[in-house]
Parts: structure tokens; sequence; C-alpha cells
């Protein structure tokens, strides 16, 4: 069973203040050019997307450096809906993050820089959040200095909760990016 991830890339689509918005033009009409085709304006960060380490880190790697290995392996979620604030330690599991894509369920919630800074320790392989961003410029620098894609914008994450699946999330190959939209999926088997 494949489960989708992302939330639709439209006009309508909401965009962390500040960035571009998503404008959809036609650009080609079958009736008119033989052939149908739209034109499209948005940030590297629009809808679900990945951030690469040189969105916050002078000098990091863009998301056409990146190793394709990093947006794609065994996944799992954590819920941490119920709590207040930044997610804190105490709220998530202590321990499986090895090599692991971790994607938060949080309603909203920013990860605190501590949890930032135990998921690296522990060798995550990549984290993603429901939320429109994983947390403050603090813990956009731990993940990203330690080359941690960060996912933002998932949907679907409670139809995922208590299973082990396969996440993919390729990025477009944008020269100098700092970042991509993508086409977010859970594999899930058995």
């Amino acid at each position: 069973m494949i489960i989708d991830l992302c939330i639709p890339l439209g006009e309508e689509t909401p965009i962390y203040p500040g960035d571009p918005e998503v404008k959809i033009r036609p650009w080609a009409f079958i009736e008119r050019d033989g052939y149908y085709m739209n034109s499209l304006k948005l940030g590297e960060h629009s809808g679900t997307h990945v951030d690469a380490p040189a969105h916050f880190v002078p000098g990091g790697k863009t998301i056409d450096e990146m190793p394709l290995e990093k947006f794609t392996g065994r996944a799992f979620v954590v819920d941490v809906r119920d709590g207040n604030g930044k997610v804190k330690l105490e709220e998530i599991p202590d321990s499986g993050y090895y090599d692991r894509i971790v994607l938060f369920l949080t309603g909203g919630r920013e990860l605190s820089p501590e949890v930032a800074l135990f998921l690296v320790a522990e060798g995550v392989k990549a984290v993603g959040t429901d939320a429109m961003s994983i947390g403050d410029p603090t813990v956009h620098t731990i993940l990203l200095s330690e080359e941690v894609p960060i996912f933002e914008n998932l949907v679907n994450l409670e139809a995922l909760l208590g299973k082990t699946f396969t996440f993919i999330g390729i990025p477009l190959k944008i020269e100098r990016g700092s970042g991509s939209p993508v086409r977010a999926v859970a594999i899930v088997t058995g």
C-alpha cells in the first residue's frame, strides 16, 4: 500500500510567512497549441518539501549535491500532539533512530534544540514533520549541519502510527537549491 504524504501544490497552498506565493498559470492549451502545459512560480520550500544544508548552513551542501540515499529509507512516526510548547526529550522514544527517517506528528508544534541534538547523536538519517517548520533556526542548523534532511508540511501521518514503512521523498535536482518540493510517500508492506 502506498500512502501519499503531500499537501496539494497550488495557489491555495499555505506558505511560510514571507515566502513567495505559489502561482500556476496556463501556458499552452490543446485547442490552441496542440498540447497542455502550465507555468509555475514558487519558492523552493513550497508545499511538502525538503530542506538541504545550504538553507541554514553557510557553505552547506545544496539539494543537487545531496546523495539520493538521504531521501529514502525505513521510517516511523512519533506522535507528540498531546504536549505543549516545543517537543521535549521526555516526549519521544529513547532509542531506535539509527539510520531511520523519523516523522513527527506534532499538530503544529516545533522540536526543541535538545531533541534535534539527540536525533543527531542517535544517527538519524532524516527528519520530517506535519508542521510548516521543524523548529527555529537553531533546530534547523543542528540538523542541517550534520546533513540530516528536513521534510516539512507532511500529511496523513496518522495512518502510519505504529507501523514501520519505507519513506520516499525525492527532491527535484535544483542547481544550488536550498531545498525542493517533493512527492513524499510511505510504502507499507504487510
